[in-house]
């Protein structure tokens, strides 16, 4: 029976129940292959949030407006989303290895071209081909990692990946504003070089595809040319309604309405056009085993939420607390720190325990993480309390990323790796997205709401407000203003005080929003099916 079990192929889109791993190892410690795709991962992810705080360098050196400037930000996210889900397939038709090593290729070329740009056009389309390029590293290395690792090690081999993805969005922005204040804006770009040539130099070396994969790249593939079309317009039209939305006036601007429009009704008869077809670009037939639909949708919350909240809390305390963007860095820097310390516990912790217990840890601490923010974040808060907010933040994503990433392999075929790591990059990716536009949109429209709130209150007649404003007044004029200038100094602060009231309140219900979002995402945790940690490969239960 046993003998039978292990030459048995499992079916396409079945689980191999019973089945013990196939015999193929890497000829190269798995490590050194986790080292070398984690690097170029990390890669990737540093350079798409280093260009941020450059932007207004960019504009001014390539004369354009901060407006125009933008789009050297949202031609990377458009052509990046449109290749994540697209990895895959690619990876199946020429090659894992081959597709690894033409992406690094292209992001480092990509990237040299950006640090020579003359003009905002060039960097514009040197962003889209680095785009094209950055795309295919991460949901190529997390499939390398996980043919790379018997079952019972992927866990800590994606938490050492974990890093990359918790780490790089963290220390990009810091880094970039540094990079552009010493030297020049260009280095942001130039210094991929020699990490992309290491990278390149080292994957080449050590990478090789598993002989189920080289089976799969020999086969001469259709091209579904009418899917990878549905694909690049959708998801183009999406980013775009993403990134420039709630600078548009969302709803109220034809051009957004358009491409919402555009965005739905492709994606929809992309779906089931895929469904459908014989050879898909993108596998969504995936989706019909509820572990892989379920991890996927906690994937793009986990998403939301990581970088909701490394937009929001940097934010805060620069334009309402007056932090500089080095200080703001350091409260940022402990919630990383946390991080970085539990990735490789939880790497251990799966090959003991079932990953969804995990994953309702990490709701939990989310829930609990955002509720003490939207308690306790007022103007008043001091460093270190600060910090400690930032902890709780974060303290729960380790037990999100890392279970997730490995559960959502449970019970599929190793010929679906490539697809499956490229869906659950694609939903975080994408989640990450609607993380900025949500929490954008929050507090823009809670803050006018709070001021329209607030205002009457301190109209005339409250003798509360009155005090205040007269005592202002009088402190101002005792400086030296004269008695006019004084009461509208007084004025103007005193407004001033109500905007910076309004806007904190909406950041109070921005974390708000996203308690109750990982509250539901704690009770929907519990109808995860459980893997079997102890066993290095096997059904679900």
């Amino acid at each position: 029976m046993a003998a039978s079990t292990e030459n048995a192929l499992p079916m396409p889109g079945t689980a191999p129940v019973g089945a013990p791993p196939a015999a193929w190892a890497p000829a190269h410690n798995p490590w050194l292959i986790a080292s070398v795709v984690a690097l170029s991962a990390f890669m990737e992810m540093l350079d798409a949030s280093i260009a941020n705080v450059a932007l207004p360098h960019m504009a001014g050196s390539l004369s354009s407006s901060n407006d125009q400037a933008t789009w050297i930000l949202t031609s990377y996210l458009v052509a990046n989303a449109i290749i994540l889900p697209l990895s895959g397939w690619i990876s199946n038709t020429i090659g894992r290895k081959k597709y690894f090593l033409l992406s690094l290729l292209l992001f480092t070329l990509s990237s040299i071209l950006c640090g020579l740009a003359p003009n905002l056009a060039a960097i514009i389309f040197f962003r889209i081909l680095q785009g094209v390029g950055g795309g295919g590293l991460q949901p190529v290395a997390q499939a390398i990692l996980a043919d790379s690792f018997p079952e019972s090690k992927r866990g800590q081999a994606f938490a050492m990946y974990g890093i990359t993805t918790v780490l790089a969005p963290i220390i990009g922005p810091t880094l970039g504003g540094w990079i552009t204040d010493n030297y020049s804006w260009r280095w942001i770009f130039l210094i991929n070089i020699p990490v992309g040539l290491l990278a390149l130099f080292m994957a080449q070396r050590l990478v090789e595809d598993p002989p189920y994969l080289r089976n799969l790249a020999r086969k001469r593939v259709r091209i579904d040319y009418i899917g990878i079309g549905l694909l690049a317009i959708g998801i183009a039209a999406l980013q775009v309604v993403l990134d420039k939305g709630q600078e548009d006036d969302w709803f109220g601007s034809h051009f957004i309405v358009t491409l919402m429009a555009i965005a739905v009704v492709t994606l929809l008869f992309l779906f089931f056009w895929e469904w459908f077809h014989d050879h898909p670009v993108i596998d969504v037939q995936l989706f019909r085993h509820f572990n892989f639909l379920t991890s996927n949708l906690m994937m793009f919350g986990f998403g939301v939420m990581m970088f909701g909240t490394l937009v929001m809390m940097p934010l805060y305390l620069q334009t309402l607390m007056g932090y500089t963007a080095e200080s703001a860095g350091l409260v940022m820097s402990f919630g990383g720190l946390f991080v970085l310390l539990e990735l490789p516990m939880v790497g251990r912790l799966l090959g003991k325990v079932q990953a969804r217990r995990l994953v309702h840890i990490g709701w939990a601490a989310m829930a609990i993480g955002m509720w003490f923010s939207a308690r306790h974040m007022d103007t008043l808060i001091s460093f270190h309390v600060g910090s400690w907010i930032r902890v709780l933040q974060m303290i729960g994503l380790p037990f999100l990323f890392v279970p997730l990433t490995t559960v959502v392999y449970v019970g599929l075929p190793r010929e679906k790796n490539n697809s499956i790591s490229a869906l659950i990059n694609f939903m975080r990716n994408i989640g990450m997205s609607f993380g900025t536009s949500i929490v954008t949109t929050i507090l823009a429209r809670r803050a006018q709401f709070h001021q329209q709130r607030l205002v009457p209150d301190l109209a005339q007649g409250n003798v509360f407000a009155s005090e205040k404003l007269h005592g202002m007044a009088q402190a101002l004029f005792h400086s030296g203003l004269s008695a006019s200038d004084a009461l509208n100094q007084a004025y103007a602060r005193f407004y001033q005080g109500v905007v910076t009231q309004s806007y904190s309140l909406a950041y109070v219900d921005a974390y708000q929003v996203f308690a109750v979002g990982a509250a539901i995402f704690f009770v929907l945790s519990f109808f995860l099916k459980g893997n079997r940690p102890h066993a290095p490969s096997g059904p679900m239960e």
